[in-house]
């Protein structure tokens, strides 16, 4: 362009002929101005003053510099910028800058001593089980709500489940929420829904079973057992692992708990029953992008005194020496892995429990840290009276 006009073309004509605003020709003329084209900075330039009229100055910085070596080797040894603009403030050095100013000068001479958190990226869901991070199996997520009472003095809890990547969502209010009462609604849903892959619980004994008896396991194990459905229970006082169904649990007790008024344990089904339908509604694309589920068996009968086969997972975490409990046994898994999270897999068919590294850093490497024998005791199982 500049050479254009410097042949004798207008600048109009030349705006014209490279399809530009008359503005741009203008501008790399005045910036070519009469030095010759090979020796012009073409380089593109911020707009504004070339220095900011804000900018704080040298002899500022310089002050802040020396304030902060001076309070670093001080006998209090604090050097913050708190402290370094109290003393600026003491020996009144001129217009003083903000707090947040210093340390703006501090971070751009990069003379601080604290590290900047790392902030990693989360891991999959369901990253402690690999299939279900490939998003190639179904995790069904199951929690109760408890303390909550109808006016009048009826008390009652929820039982609540999620699937973590179709979000299929079941809740039922209940007077009292027992194992027979679970076993009883996991078939409902299952036989509408179809079976996931793997279904979790929390540590409660309506989940696990009674701990009377080192090694035993439940009917709500026994049950997913049965059907080909593997259970996992989260580990603890671990956040992260229950997130789907507690998010599940909050917005229940907001959209149908607390937005009504519930005159009977009815009314609460009904009203719960409608915003379930509404949630199917939205969350239909997400269920039909889930991976698939199992369909349930048409002769199924429940046979609690069969001996279990299959695989029973905990996600738990080792104390300080390494060593494990579970099933009310004790397992050392290695002295070198103290305080960290392992996946233990209890397989009933090989008669073994098998215990795998997890670290959230590091998802996909899951190394074999230990392999112990054991064995269901065989005793016949009783219901709970």
């Amino acid at each position: 362009m500049v050479q254009a006009v410097r042949r004798g073309g207008s600048l109009r004509s030349v705006s014209r002929q490279f399809r530009v605003s008359l503005r741009t020709v203008q501008r790399w003329v005045e910036r070519a101005s009469t030095t010759r084209l090979d020796r012009v900075d073409w380089t593109s330039r911020p707009a504004g003053a070339p220095r900011p009229v804000n900018r704080t100055s040298i002899a500022t910085e310089s002050v802040v510099l020396k304030l902060r070596g001076e309070l670093a080797k001080s006998d209090l040894g604090d050097s913050g910028a708190d402290v370094i603009r109290a003393a600026m403030i003491a020996q009144q050095s001129g217009l003083v800058p903000s707090r947040r100013t210093i340390g703006r000068i501090l971070v751009r001479q990069g003379i601080l001593d604290g590290r900047r958190r790392i902030r990693r990226p989360p891991p999959p869901i369901g990253w402690y089980l690999p299939q279900v991070a490939s998003s190639s199996s179904e995790l069904d997520s199951f929690d109760t709500i408890e303390g909550l009472a109808i006016r009048g003095g009826t008390e009652l809890g929820v039982l609540t489940g999620i699937s973590v990547h179709g979000g299929v969502t079941s809740c039922w209010p209940r007077q009292f929420i027992t194992a027979a009462v679970v076993v009883e609604l996991l078939i409902t849903r299952w036989r509408e829904f179809g079976l996931p892959d793997y279904a979790q619980f929390d540590n409660a004994l309506i989940f696990q079973g009674p701990r009377q008896h080192p090694g035993a396991v439940g009917q709500v194990i026994r049950l997913c057992l049965l059907l080909g459905v593997t259970p996992v229970f989260a580990p603890p006082r671990e956040p992260g692992f229950q997130n789907a169904v507690e998010s599940l649990n909050g917005r229940w007790q907001a959209k149908v708990w607390r937005r009504f008024e519930h005159a009977s344990l009815e009314d609460l089904q009904l009203t719960s029953g409608r915003w379930l339908a509404a949630t199917a509604l939205r969350s239909a694309a997400r269920s039909e992008r889930a991976p698939a589920r199992r369909s349930f068996p048409l002769h199924f009968v429940l046979d609690l005194q069969a001996h279990p086969i299959g695989m029973l997972i905990f996600i738990r975490r080792t104390d300080d020496q390494g060593f494990l409990a579970l099933l009310g046994l004790r397992f050392l898994i290695d002295p070198a892995w103290p305080q960290r999270l392992v996946r233990s897999e209890v397989d009933f068919v090989h008669n073994r429990i098998r215990f795998f590294a997890l670290r959230r850093r590091e998802p996909s490497d899951q190394p074999l840290l230990a392999e112990c024998p054991y064995s269901l005791p065989r005793r016949p199982f009783t219901l709970p009276s």
